[in-house]
C-alpha cells in the first residue's frame, strides 16, 4: 500500500485532498497517494460538507422552508460509519493512519458531487438545462452518491488486496445499505418545506351554489337575427396559477374584441377564486352548457369553448383541493355537449394529449383545436406565466394579428414550434380538425366573431419564451438523491 502523508501546512494538506478527491472521482488507486488524513481536515471537510449539502437543500426547496437540524444529523450519519470502517481497517493492517482515510475521502468526494448537483439543480430552477437533460438527471443524481461511496470501497480494496469475493460482499452491503438509506430519509431533507394542507373556507363552500347559479343566469338569449357567439372557459387544475389567468384574459379578450359580453362565462379551479368564481366541476361545466343550449339560437349562433390544464391520453384534469373531482374524457365531453342542443361548436383544448379527444369530439358541425397531437406534450405552465405556449400564440398573438381562424391556428402552431425548437422541446404538434358543415358555415360565423376594422397591435423585437413546459411528466429537479437527511 502507498504511503500515506500528511504535511504541517494546512493549505498544502488542503491542496492535496483535493488532488485525491480528483483520483477518487475515476476510481483510482491514486488518490490515497494524495490523500493527507489529519484531525484538521478531517473537520474542514465535514463542516465543507454539511454546508454544501445545506446549499443544495436550500436550492430544492426555492429557497423556502425551515433549516432542519435531523436531516443535517442523518447526513452526517455517512461519514460517521466511514469514520468506524477506518478504525477497523486500521486494526486489521496495523495502519494507524489509515483510521481517518475513509471518511474524509468520503467527505471531499461528497462536497465535489453536492456542489455540482447544487449547480445543475440551480440551472434547472432557471429553465437552462435543455430538456431532454430532465429525463435522466435524477438518475444521474442518484449515480454520483451511490458511487461516492463505492468508490472508496473500491480503491481501499484493491490497495488492501482484499479477496474478490469480500469485495462484492462489501459493495453490494454498502450499496443495499444506500439504497435503503435514502428511501427512508427522503422525508427529512436538511431545508424542509413543511406541508400544507388543503382547504376550502366555509364561505367559498356555500358561495359556490350562489357564484354558479348568477353567472347561469347573467347569460343573456340570442336576439334570434344576427349570428352570436358564446363563450366557455375552463381552467382545469387548480394548483397552478396560469390556468386561471389563461381564462380570465381570454374571456376579457372576447368580452371586449369578440363582443361576447353577456354571453360568456368562466369556470375557473384555482384556491384563491373559490369565493369569487364558480368552480370547474363535471356538474358545473354540464349546467353551463344546458344553459347556453338553452339561451342560444341554435342555428345560427356559436359556441367557442376553451379548456386549459394538464392532460393524460383521453383526461382533462379537473382538481381544486382539497375537492376530489374526476377527469373529464371525451365520451363525457362528447355527451354533454350533445344533450346541450348546441350545434355550431368551436371547441379549443389546451393539454397534453389534448389530441387523444379528437375522434370523439368529431362532428360536421364541430371545429376542433387542440394544443397538442394524441401522443404529444404541450408546454408552458407555471406560475409565474400568464398563459401557456398555446394560449399566448394563438389568442395573445395571432387573433389580436387574424381575421381567420385557420390564419390564427397556423401562425400560432407556427410560433409554437419556433419556441419549442429553441428550448429543445419535442414538437407538440398542435391539431386542426374542422367538420364538413363547418368549413362551409365558418366564414360567415368569422363575419361576427371578428370586428370589420382590425388593429394590428406592433410585435416587439425578439421572443419572450413562457417560462416552463406545460407537461406533468417533466422530471422535476427537486428529489433530493443527495445524502441530506
Amino acid at each position: 500500500m502507498q504511503e500515506i502523508k500528511s504535511t504541517p501546512f494546512f493549505f498544502q494538506n488542503f491542496k492535496n485532498n483535493l488532488i485525491a478527491g480528483m483520483w477518487l472521482f475515476v476510481g483510482s488507486r491514486r488518490s490515497l497517494s494524495w490523500v493527507a488524513p489529519t484531525p484538521l481536515q478531517l473537520l474542514f471537510w465535514v463542516i465543507a460538507g454539511c454546508a454544501a449539502n445545506s446549499l443544495f437543500s436550500w436550492i430544492v426547496a426555492d429557497g423556502q422552508g425551515q433549516f432542519n437540524p435531523q436531516g443535517l444529523i442523518s447526513y452526517l450519519l455517512w461519514p460517521f460509519l466511514a469514520l468506524i470502517v477506518g478504525i477497523f481497517l486500521s486494526q486489521r493492517t496495523e495502519l494507524q493512519r489509515i483510521m481517518l482515510v475513509p471518511a474524509l475521502l468520503w467527505l471531499i468526494l461528497d462536497v465535489h458531487v453536492a456542489l455540482l448537483q447544487s449547480f445543475l439543480q440551480y440551472l434547472g430552477k432557471l429553465d437552462l438545462l435543455p430538456y431532454f437533460s430532465y429525463s435522466f438527471l435524477p438518475q444521474l443524481f442518484l449515480a454520483l452518491f451511490v458511487w461516492q461511496s463505492l468508490a472508496v470501497v473500491w480503491v481501499l480494496a484493491r490497495t488492501l488486496r482484499w479477496p474478490w469475493w469480500e469485495l462484492l460482499l462489501i459493495m453490494f452491503a454498502t450499496l443495499f445499505t444506500m439504497v435503503v438509506w435514502q428511501s427512508s430519509v427522503k422525508s427529512q431533507p436538511i431545508w424542509k418545506i413543511a406541508e400544507v394542507q388543503p382547504t376550502i373556507s366555509e364561505k367559498a363552500l356555500y358561495a359556490q351554489s350562489e357564484l354558479l347559479n348568477q353567472a347561469l343566469q347573467n347569460l343573456q338569449p340570442s336576439n334570434f337575427i344576427d349570428t352570436q357567439w358564446y363563450f366557455l372557459g375552463i381552467a382545469g387544475a387548480g394548483y397552478q396559477d396560469v390556468f386561471r389567468s389563461e381564462v380570465e384574459r381570454i374571456k376579457e379578450q372576447f368580452d371586449t374584441r369578440f363582443g361576447t359580453f353577456g354571453r360568456s362565462i368562466a369556470l375557473v379551479n384555482n384556491d384563491q377564486s373559490t369565493e369569487q368564481l364558480p368552480m370547474a366541476t363535471p356538474t358545473s361545466i354540464e349546467r353551463a352548457l344546458t344553459r347556453i343550449g338553452g339561451v342560444m339560437n341554435r342555428e345560427n349562433d356559436v359556441l367557442f369553448l376553451y379548456m386549459t390544464s394538464h392532460g393524460d391520453v383521453n383526461q382533462f384534469e379537473l382538481s381544486n383541493a382539497p375537492i376530489a373531482m374526476d377527469p373529464i374524457n371525451p365520451k363525457w365531453l362528447r355527451e354533454a355537449l350533445d344533450n346541450s342542443g348546441i350545434r355550431w361548436r368551436v371547441i379549443v383544448i389546451s393539454a397534453c394529449y389534448s389530441g387523444s379527444f379528437i375522434p370523439a369530439l368529431q362532428s360536421p358541425d364541430t371545429l376542433i383545436i387542440t394544443a397538442s397531437a394524441a401522443d404529444k406534450s404541450s408546454f408552458g405552465c407555471s406560475n409565474e406565466a400568464d398563459y401557456t405556449y398555446f394560449g399566448r400564440a394563438f389568442f395573445d398573438e395571432a387573433m389580436r394579428e387574424q381575421t381567420d381562424l385557420k390564419e390564427a391556428f397556423d401562425q400560432a402552431k407556427s410560433t409554437v414550434g419556433t419556441w419549442e425548437a429553441a428550448q429543445g422541446f419535442e414538437p407538440s404538434e398542435p391539431q386542426w380538425v374542422i367538420g364538413d358543415n363547418m368549413k362551409l358555415m365558418l366564414p360567415q360565423l368569422e363575419q361576427r366573431l371578428f370586428p370589420k376594422t382590425t388593429v394590428t397591435l406592433p410585435k416587439q423585437d425578439g421572443v419572450i419564451l413562457p417560462s416552463k413546459p406545460k407537461n406533468q411528466n417533466k422530471p422535476d429537479l427537486t428529489p433530493q438523491l443527495h445524502p441530506q437527511g
